[in-house]
């Protein structure tokens, strides 16, 4: 689902929901920023929306994640992202969603190769990201959380507290917590990484790591039915010295931007009816969760978002 433990050097910032598509898709797609992208592709907005009605299916590239996107035990496709979509793109005249697996790290070449239609993976919107994609808006926002051992006995609140009490850091492959947690002051060659989140969870029961961190979603999720650990208060991480809330949303094609604008406004409409929560709440979103973010402030105030 990420890049392997050696190509962590180059995810940190924009890791896990926020993981760069790696080298391979730069080159791809050249040294193209994202408003010269949009501007590009303004002209016409692209006509993917129109093959999408006449086919009758959108394919979604998900990367096997619970809670965001994944196969079921049955086989189905469920999670938050394809959820929405279901909903979304029947309003928008298409009537079936396909699953198109893949790692994460792939998601954003697999995405301009067009092996798929949209990224359907709760991908986190950022700057990097925004010159490479064009992002909806966010359907949810995500603070980030540690599993720790019951009854918390380090006292740990967040990044800066696990640095300060030596705590023994894990986190998953790829996670954006790689970076904040050396941004706090941690060694990379001190973080434990696991393949995901029960693996986190395994490493804090047995003791081989005082923290498995995740967002908030993920790590309330894994511990539900554990006797050894518990989550901790959710909180933002400092980037750059600030606190940060993360938002993830639907990623397209640069060109597309009628599908990208006819998705937006579908989903304002289940913000605002309040429908979009009853679609995420299976998959353990709250209140919290929800959020008024828009792709441009994530992207930093550019024009691809």
């Amino acid at each position: 689902m990420a890049p392997p433990r050696e190509h962590v050097e180059h995810i940190h910032r924009t890791s896990r929901r926020t993981l760069l598509a790696g080298v391979a898709a730069l080159g791809a797609l050249g040294a193209a920023g994202c408003s010269r992208v949009a501007t590009a592709s303004s002209e016409d907005g692209g006509d993917l929306l129109d093959r999408l009605r006449a086919a009758g299916v959108v394919r979604l590239g998900i990367a096997g994640e619970i809670p965001f996107g994944y196969i079921d035990r049955n086989g189905e496709l469920t999670g938050e992202a394809p959820e929405l979509a279901r909903v979304v793109f029947k309003r928008l005249g298409v009537d079936r969603v396909q699953p198109v697996p893949t790692e994460f790290g792939s998601l954003i070449p697999g995405l301009n190769s067009q092996q798929f239609d949209v990224v359907a993976a709760g991908m986190y919107v950022n700057p990097e990201r925004c010159e490479q994609v064009i992002f909806a808006d966010p359907d949810y926002q995500m603070l980030d959380c540690f599993a720790v051992r019951k009854g918390n006995p380090l006292g740990l609140r967040n990044y800066q507290d696990a640095v300060e009490k030596k705590a023994r850091f894990s986190t998953g492959t790829g996670y954006a917590d790689i970076q904040y947690a050396i941004d706090a002051g941690y060694d990379e060659s001190d973080i434990l990484i696991v393949p995901d989140q029960v693996a986190g969870l395994n490493a804090v029961e047995a003791g081989r790591a005082d923290i498995f961190a995740g967002t908030a979603v993920t790590v309330r999720e894994v511990v539900k039915k554990s006797t050894k650990a518990e989550a901790i208060e959710p909180f933002k991480p400092l980037v750059d010295g600030e606190p940060h809330v993360d938002g993830g949303a639907f990623a397209f094609r640069p060109t597309e931007t009628k599908l990208r604008d006819a998705f937006n406004v579908e989903l304002h409409k289940l913000k605002k009816s309040g429908e979009l929560l009853r679609i995420l709440r299976p998959f353990g979103f709250t209140e919290a969760e929800m959020t008024d973010l828009t792709a441009k402030e994530l992207c930093g105030g550019g024009t691809g978002g």
